[in-house]
Order: structure tokens, then sequence, then C-alpha cells
């Protein structure tokens, strides 16, 4: 509507610009003929006759007969265009000033002039030639020839000016005529110029208005905000640049205007001609149609400019519903997710926090929703276009803030209700425990009297009186109140609660009956005496601790009196219960409620542990990507959020996804809950990375721990703690595991998942051990290779070494071998590191030390010697045939004693794998070749079973698991006893013995088919341990391996009888386990595979592993 609006009045513009210009009619300009007239052979001075009639004066030009056609006709017109359409219909007065000319010379012209005069003439003045025979000649000629000249109107012959002042006013004429009239030619034509400059100025910038209204009202509006805020610049650009040509039209206008009024107010008493008047009529007339233009304009500009401000409005607000509706969809579907009613008081409470949280957070996104909705309410008032468009949107926000609202209200009950039937739960639960230690703490030896009876009655009643508010009265009214947040667990947790109340109370009842039985009984005094033997004969299950009995009065008081030796009880099934059965199942109720209290400790701390990690992750972690925090944030701190806090993240999706799932699985089995453990085990490797981590992240919290952005934070969070505290919270959970395990294993030695708790607290020890290990590893400096590629990391430690080698300068040797070196040692699967140890200044983790690698040693050619120079706390490594000799001095031998047995395990795996792959060739070459007939077809022990190191029933390293070409001989008992070296390269069809080599007598070799070839021989001497045992019966015997033993006698199913030298215990082994050291001498300590010049080795508790194991010869 406003377009058209400005397309009509613009029209209406060009149509009056037209009109004044009278080029409606005559479309010429000055601009167009300028230089026809500049000729001056005819001018409209602005002189008028006496009725008005505009006189258009041709003065004398010689060269009138010459002008072009064309050029005359041109001139004429626009001359009778200029004055107004009222004037000009009066008639124009023509003086044609011939006075300097001839007769023929006038006659042609007026002849020309009456022929192409395009206007009315009212009179035609003629001042003939001056001269005495061309006047005469003009006069005669004239009166016999009027009719040639074919005019309608009167044309006079004047023969001066003075008779052309009777016609015309001196004042409308021009000086050349005798008059007074100002009058410049370049003047004339220079104001009309100007003017119709302006005119076509004033029509071409409505024009271009007109042309600009009709692109910016086709513009199609776009449908976002930026490209609509593009618009609205671009648009409201070229409106400015319209208004300066405007402002420049108008300045032009009146410049033109300020110029022609100039002699009028240069002089008063000047009077403008008519022309001049006309002139300045023209350009007012002009300059009001500029203004109603810019009028016009301005109308529809801020119509169109209203339209695309509203549309940037419209856009915005589609665009912010559309984020408002994304939020609120996302805060919906979180808030969806708040299924979870709890399975205890903390837990809801727990998640009451974390609704809390969530309803804080999405507080915003329903605040922005309400302010959205307000926003477009005011659109639609200040009558928007879109009205259609925004005011659904606005009532769909506010029903996504009500819908929400309400659904948070529901949740928020739902989760109260939980809250208040777990503290209902939780009371009745703390009710009867109280009850059972009640039962349990009263002293039985003061219930035997009358009074102390009636005393624990007017406990057990006390407490009774207490059940009001603490027990769940009836089962069916809690059903029904708590009924919609009842779920197929929490019913059956209620009904166990309540089954555990009933029960309670059922002991509670049959307590009362025994104690009023008690306080009824007139009891006489118990006398102390030495038991009878028939009376344990007629109590078989009486319980060893009740050996001091006495003589007691009813079967009530056994009873009572063999539970004297309990300290807790948690429960009487039987009022007259004597045997022992009953006592244990009292014991083993109270060992359940410890049970159920360490596994609620362990539940409660990894929730508030989770918690804790989140409220970092949330209050600090994210927060260093905020963009509103940035400008607190240290610039050395920017981009380092991975080295403050590890792998905390990873950490914390474990224990909340599902670690503590799973605990939560075994709150009513708390006794199985080493099976959690153990199934997640491989998962707590992620705490050695955060653990190599530490010292980074300590470094870095030091350096900006007075950092503005951690201080907002904290207070944000409301910590009374600093990060670093936070930070320490994984490094101090992993190892309160192995505090809560073993108070777990202590109450459930007898239940059925005791084993799995031992190993599962074995694993987390070995956890934090090699999390330990790993930080010393860390710190290694100097090592060019990869430490990854040496294995994994057994041991490290601090030692004492002495080298003595072979090889070297002979004072470097004796200098060495005195002067004993501070040196750190790592055991790895395939090397061990000598590193020395260098501490380090600082706080913290900088305080911790850092190892300088020296040399390492390949396991493949390591040997040790158990025992060196008689210390108990030395040992021998040595490399290459004792090339190089190492004497470790450990700091304890119990230490010594470790190592030794570490390396022996790794020597031991080593040659384990040689001879299977020996093996694995043999018996491939066995099925190409035909089978020798001397050859012995006893089967391979190891044939047919695949099992663990420390699970096999064989030991690698004994004689009969080697390899050999040359077997050991035997010597007198009591002698010392040697074996040769073995080879690697022979047939196993016998178990690796050949019997063509072998130079054992046929006797030996008899004995040893007769045992079956895959059995253990019985040799007399000492064995060391190479496999941890437990005690499974009364005679065995508990082993730890690197025990020394000595063999005794062979029991039955290859059990042996032993002599663990170390505690001076005896019992049964098995004979796999142990590992035959060859005789009792010093000599027989030691292993090399070169120190004899026949190539024979010694054999004892240290091993050896070469590299030329595929060569087909090692030394053990």
């Amino acid at each position: 509507m406003a377009l058209e609006q400005l397309v009509q009045r613009l029209n209406a513009v060009f149509q009056c610009t037209e009109e004044i210009m009278h080029q409606d009619i005559i479309p010429l300009c000055a601009a167009d003929i300028e230089d026809q007239l500049k000729k001056q052979f005819a001018y409209l001075s602005g002189g008028r006759g006496e009725d008005g009639c505009p006189v258009i004066t041709f003065p004398d030009y010689p060269a009138f007969s010459d002008i072009p056609e064309k050029e005359f006709q041109n001139v004429l017109t626009y001359l009778t265009s200029i004055p107004s359409l009222q004037d000009a219909g009066i008639g124009f007065i023509l003086v044609i000033d011939r006075r300097q000319d001839k007769w023929t010379s006038v006659k042609a012209s007026i002849l020309r002039i009456a022929a192409s005069f395009p206007g009315n003439l009212q009179l035609v003045l003629v001042l003939r030639p001056t001269g005495f025979i061309h006047r005469t000649l003009s006069d005669l000629a004239f009166k016999f020839n009027r009719d040639e000249f074919k005019m309608k109107v009167p044309i006079i012959m004047l023969g001066s000016v003075t008779e052309l002042h009777g016609y015309i006013d001196k004042t409308q004429l021009t000086e050349d005529l005798g008059g007074t009239l100002d009058y410049c030619h370049n003047r004339w034509l220079s104001h009309r110029t100007a003017i119709e400059s302006f005119a076509l100025m004033v029509k071409q910038t409505a024009q271009m208005l007109q042309s600009f209204g009709t692109d910016l009202a086709e513009t199609e509006l776009p449908n976002d905000v930026q490209s609509t805020s593009f618009l609205l610049a671009a648009h409201s650009e070229k409106k400015d640049k319209m208004k300066e040509d405007l402002r420049l039209a108008l300045k032009q206008g009146r410049d033109i205007l300020e110029s022609n009024r100039k002699p009028v107010t240069e002089n008063p008493d000047c009077k403008l001609n008519q022309d001049q008047l006309d002139n300045q009529t023209t350009v007012e007339r002009l300059l009001a149609q500029l203004d109603e233009t810019e009028i016009a304009f301005d109308e529809f500009w801020a119509k169109h400019q209203q339209k695309l401000e509203q549309c940037v409005q419209l856009r915005k607000f589609e665009q912010t519903f559309r984020e408002v509706k994304a939020a609120l969809s996302l805060v919906s579907e979180r808030l969806s997710a708040f299924t979870d009613v709890g399975n205890s008081c903390s837990h809801v409470e727990h998640i009451l926090k974390d609704f809390a949280n969530f309803e804080e957070k999405s507080r915003e996104s329903l605040e922005e929703a309400r302010v959205l909705a307000s926003q477009g309410n005011q659109l639609v008032q200040n009558n928007h276009y879109a009205v259609d468009s925004i005011l659904p949107k606005c009532n769909e926000l506010h029903h996504l803030c009500d819908a929400f609202a309400t659904e948070t209200e529901k949740r928020r009950g739902r989760l109260n209700k939980s809250l208040e039937l777990h503290s209902l739960l939780e009371k009745s639960m703390r009710w009867c425990d109280e009850g059972i230690y009640l039962l349990a703490s009263q002293p039985v030896d003061k219930c035997q009297s009358q009074d102390g009876a009636e005393s624990a009655l007017q406990e057990i009643e006390k407490f009774l009186d207490t059940g009001g508010d603490n027990k769940i009265k009836e089962l069916n009214k809690v059903y029904q109140l708590y009924e919609p947040i009842l779920n197929q667990d929490l019913m059956e947790h209620v009904q166990k609660v309540f089954q555990k109340q009933e029960s309670m109370e059922e002991m509670f009842q049959k307590r009362q009956v025994s104690l009023k039985k008690l306080a009824a009984k007139q009891m006489r005094p118990v006398q102390p005496v030495a038991p009878r033997p028939e009376v344990f004969v007629k109590s078989p299950c009486v319980s060893p601790g009740l050996r001091r009995g006495s003589n007691y009065v009813s079967n009530t008081e056994d009873n009572m009196l063999r539970r004297m030796n309990y300290r807790r009880l948690k429960s009487e099934m039987n009022e007259i219960r004597q045997s022992r059965g009953g006592s244990v199942m009292d014991d083993e109720e109270n060992l359940a409620v410890l049970r159920s209290h360490v596994i609620n400790e362990l539940i409660e701390t990894e929730r508030a542990y989770v918690e804790e990690l989140l409220c970092v992750l949330e209050g600090y972690a994210a927060e260093m990507e905020n963009p509103l925090m940035m400008h607190l944030i240290s610039p050395g701190l920017l981009n380092k959020k991975d080295i403050l806090f590890g792998n905390m993240e990873e950490i914390y999706h474990f224990h909340n996804r599902i670690f503590l799932k799973e605990l939560e699985n075994y709150i009513e089995y708390p006794e199985l809950v080493g099976r959690c453990f153990l199934e997640r085990m491989e998962d707590f490797q992620i705490y050695e990375k955060y653990c190599q981590n530490k010292p980074r992240s300590e470094s870095l919290w030091r350096q900006f721990s007075d950092s503005a952005f951690f201080q907002e934070c904290q207070r944000k969070l409301d910590h009374k703690l600093s990060l670093d505290s936070y930070l320490l919270k994984p490094v101090q959970r992993i190892t309160k595991y192995q505090l809560l395990l073993k108070e777990m294993l202590k109450y459930s030695k007898n239940c059925e998942g005791a084993e799995d708790l031992q190993e599962a607290l074995t694993s987390i020890l070995g956890i934090l051990k090699a999390v330990n290990d790993s930080m010393h590893q860390i710190a290694i400096t100097g090592y060019d290779g990869n430490l990854n590629e040496l294995g994994k990391l057994l041991m490290q430690g601090s030692f004492s070494v002495w080298t003595d080698h072979k090889k070297g300068h002979s004072k470097v040797k004796d200098l060495a071998r005195f002067k004993p070196m501070q040196r750190h040692l790592f055991l790895h699967e395939k090397a061990v590191l000598f590193c020395k140890k260098r501490e380090e200044n600082g706080e913290g983790y900088e305080k911790a030390p850092s190892y300088s690698y020296k040399h390492s040693l390949n396991m493949t050619a390591v040997g040790i010697t158990e025992n060196a120079k008689g210390d108990s706390k030395k040992f021998e490594i040595w490399y290459n045939a004792r090339e190089e000799v190492y004497i470790i001095q450990a700091p304890t031998p119990e230490i010594k004693a470790t190592w030794v047995n570490e390396i022996r395990k790794v020597l031991t795996s080593q040659l384990q794998a040689c001879r299977e792959a020996s093996q694995h060739r043999t018996l491939e070459q066995t099925h190409s070749l035909p089978i020798p007939a001397s050859t012995c077809t006893s089967p391979s022990r190891n044939q047919g079973r695949t099992v663990k190191l420390e699970e096999r029933k064989t030991d690698p390293t004994s004689p009969e698991g080697c390899v050999t070409s040359v077997a050991p001989k035997y010597p007198e008992k009591g002698k010392g006893w040697a074996k040769t070296s073995h080879s690697l390269d022979v047939s196993e069809e016998n178990d690796g013995w050949s019997s063509a080599e072998d130079p054992l007598n046929s006797s030996d070799a008899e004995e040893e088919e007769g045992e079956g070839g895959g059995e253990m021989k019985l040799n007399p001497g000492k064995y060391t341990v190479v496999t941890d045992y437990e005690k499974r019966g009364s005679e065995d015997l508990a082993v730890k391996s690197g025990d020394l033993v000595q063999l005794i006698r062979e029991g039955e199913d290859r059990l042996w009888y032993v002599k663990n030298l170390s505690t001076g215990k005896e019992g049964l082994v098995p004979a796999n386990n142990l590992l035959m050291l060859i005789g009792n001498s010093k000599s027989a300590q030691s292993l090399s595979s070169s120190e004899s010049g026949t190539g024979c080795s010694t054999l004892s508790s240290s091993s050896s592993y070469n590299e030329s194991c595929n060569a087909g010869s090692t030394s053990f």
C-alpha cells in the first residue's frame, strides 16, 4: 500500500514538473540548443506590451538569412515556450530591428518569420532601414506588396525608436531599442540552463525514488537474522544516498532562486521583469515539488524501515524461539531421566541434590522462555505485521513452561516421597540393629540373677517403647501410601525390612520369655567346679572355649553360658539351643551386621567420591572453557586442563556409570563384593595414568594456586578446601579400597566369597604397587630406548652394588670391589636397569627423586647366585657367563629373598617358553621321521595340559622338565649333588631323555619308567618352593614361593613330607611345587654356563637363561 501511494505521488510530481517547464508540449531545453541561442538572432528580453503580451526581439543580425531553418525553428519554438500559457495565449509582440539592413533583407526576414513563427502573434513592429533610399523603397514596397506577408496581425513599419516607444513602453525595451530594461543575454541563458537543469534533477530524483521504492517493496525478506540485518543496513545506506541527492537538489534550487533575487537584494529599488518573476515562480514550484517528493519518500521509507526492523525482530524472535525451545526440550529430556527413586536415604538425598542443581540450571532456560514470550506479546501489542506467526509461538512457550513446572513438581514430590519412605526404612533398620546390639550386649552372667534378669527385661521393654516412631506398623498402609513410587526392587526392600523387623521383634519376645523365666525362677548361687569329662562327652558340639564349665541348673542357663565368649550376638533363634551350632549361627549373624556396615560405608563413600569428582569437573574443569570466565584465567593456564586434571573425567565416568552401580548390586550380599572388584580390576589401571600425571598437575597448581579463576570457582562451589585437596581424592580413594577389603575379609573368613575377597585385596595391593613403581619409572632419565619395550615393571628398589668383572683395568676392578655404589634397580620382564638416584629440591611431587640411567642387563643373558660371600642380604647377578658380576646388597634379607624369587620367576618363565618352543619343533620333526626302536615311549608330563605358571603342577626348572643330553650321575648318599648342562636339541619322545646318550644305568632308567615318566623322582636334598601353597588339610604345610625346605619322606598322591628350614614347621606339600637344590655344598649355590672346562655347570636355586637357547644349549 505504501509503494502505491509513493508511485502515485511521484507520478504527480513528474506531470507537474513537465507542466511547469512546458515539456509536455515542447520538449526542448536550453542545454539542447545552447549554441543556437548564443547567436542571439532572436531573444526574449522579458518585456511586455500594454496587455502583458511577451515581446520577442529580432535584433539586427547580418547573417539572418544564413541561419539554418532547423536552428531558426528551434529557437522560435523554445522562445515561445518560455512564457506562461496564459501570457502566450494573448499573443506575442515581435520587434524586428532592421535599421541597418536593406529592404530586400527586411522583406525576406518578415516573410521567414511569418512562415516559421509557432505561436500566436498580436503585433509585429518593424524598424525599417534608416537609409533614405532603402526607407523610401521599403515604404513603397510594403504598401504595394502587403498581401505577400500573409500575416494575420498588423505589421507596422516604424521609422525610429521613438515611434516604437509609442507602442511599447521604453521600460519594457532593452537599451539598444532606446529602453531602460536591463537585459544580458548570457545571464538569461545561464539562468534558463540552471532552471531547466534543476527541473531535470527534480524529475530524475523523483524517478530514482520511485525506482528505489519499487526495489525495496519487491525485495523478498530473508529468513535469518543476519541476512535481514544486512538487508536493513543496505537499504538504509541506499536511503541515505537518496536523501543526499535530495539535499543537493534542494540546495541547487535555492541557489538558483537566490541568484534570481540577487538584483533586488542588492538594490531594493530594482524591480524584476516579468520573465525573471516567471523564473522565480518556476523555481519555487519546482522546489515545492521536490519537497513533496521528499515527504512522500520519507513516509514510504518510514513504513519500509519499520517493516524491515519488525522483520529483524521477527527473525530474532524466531531464532531465539528455536534456541529456547531446544533448551526446554533438553531440560525436559533431562527431567524425564529422573526416574530413579533411589535405594537409600543418602542415595535419594544425592538425587535430590542433583535435582536441585538441575532445577537451578534449568531455571535460566525457563526464564529465557518467559522473557521471550513477554517480548512476543510486546511485538503483538506494537502491531507487528506477523502477529499470526508470533502469537502461537508465545502460547507454545507458556505451555512448555507450565508443563515443565508441573512435571518438576511431580518429580520432586516423588523424590520427597521416596526420601520419606527410605527414612522410615532406615529408621526401622537402625532400630533393628540397635535391638540386635542390645541383645548382644546384655551381660549374660548378670542375667542369671533375678535382679539382672528383671533389669534386662526393663531394658528390652524400654527399647520396644521406642519403636512407635521407628518401625513399620502396617505393611499394607505403607504400600497404599507410597504406591506411586513403589517399584519391584523397592517393594522387595520394604518386605525385607519388614521381615527383619518381625524377626527382631520375635527375638525380643523369645528373650523376654527366657528372662521372665529366669526372673521368676529361684536361682541358687552357681558354684564353679572342675568340669567332668563326661559332661563334654554328653555335649558333642561344645565349643573349645567353654572348657571352664560348671554345673548348670537348667538347659537355658547352659545355653546362655555358652554364648558368653562372643562379644556381640545378633539373634536368638531358639530359646533352648544348646549345641555349638546355635552359637555359631548367632555369631555369624553378628558378622553379617558388621559386613553390612562395611558395604554401606563402601557404597556411601563411593557415592560421595563420585559426587566430589563431578563437582570438580563441573565447577573447575568445565569453567576453564566458559567464555564468561576466560578473563579470570591466567595466560599460563590456557589449554592446560588436561595437565591439571589428568584423566579425572575418565575415572569419574568409570565410577559413576559402572563401578558404583555394580557395588550397589552387592548391598544384600556384601561378602561377595570381591567379585565386583575382580571383574573391574583392569579398569582400575586408569589410576596409574592419573598418578603418573600428578607431579605435572601439582607443579601447575603451585604456579597458579592464587589465580582469581580458582578463587572464583571455589567461591561458587562454596568449598572450604581449595582445588588441590580435591585433585588428591583419586589417590586417596584407590588406597581406601584395600582397607575396606581387609575389613570385609576380616568378617567373611568362612563365607562363600572369602577367596574372591582375598584375591581382590591382593590385586588392589598389586595395583598400588604398580602405581608406586610406575611413579618411580617415569622419573628415569637418560634412557635412550622405550621403557615399554622392556615389558612389565616387576620390582624396583635401592641397593648397594659391587662389581667384579673379568674385563677391565685391574685398579678399576679393585676399586669397584671394595667401594659399593648406591644404585636403584628396576626389574622388568626383559631387562634389569641400574640407575643412580638423585634427590631433587622442591615441594610436594617436585621433591620426588629422579633416576639417572647407567646401564642395563638383558634378562636372556642373566644368571643369579642366591648367597654371596656369606652375607644373608647379598646375592649376585652375573652376565654373559660371569664376564660381568654384580654383587647386590639388599637393605634386609626379606627384600633380598623377594628379589631373588622374582628374578627366578622371570628366568623360569623364559626357560619354560624356550623349552615349549623346542618341544614344538621336536614334535613336528617326530611326525615326519620314524621313531627309533630304542626310544622310550613314555608321554611328556606336560602333554595335554595348558596351565598358568602359578598353577602348573610340575616345575619347569626341575631336571625332568629340561631337555638334556647328559644325565646326572648320583653320588653316594650324603655326598654333594651335581648335574651337567642340558641340551635342547634332542628328541623328547621320552620327555627329553635320550636312552642312547643317557649315561644312567639301566636300573635308573627302569625306575624312572616305572614311575610313569610324568612324576618327580624322590631325590634326597633340599628344595626351593617355586609356587605358593595354601594349607588345605590338617597335615598340609603352607609355604611361600622362595621358601627353603628339606625333604623328609614321600607321601601319597604326589605329596612330599618336608620341613620348612625357615620356620621349622613340617607338613605335606605337592612335589610339583618344589625345585631341587643340587646338594648342600657352597659350590652348589651358583649357576654358570661356562665355568667348567668340560662344559658342565652347577645348578642351584639360582637360574640363568642364555641367548643361545635356540642354538641348542642353555644353562639353568
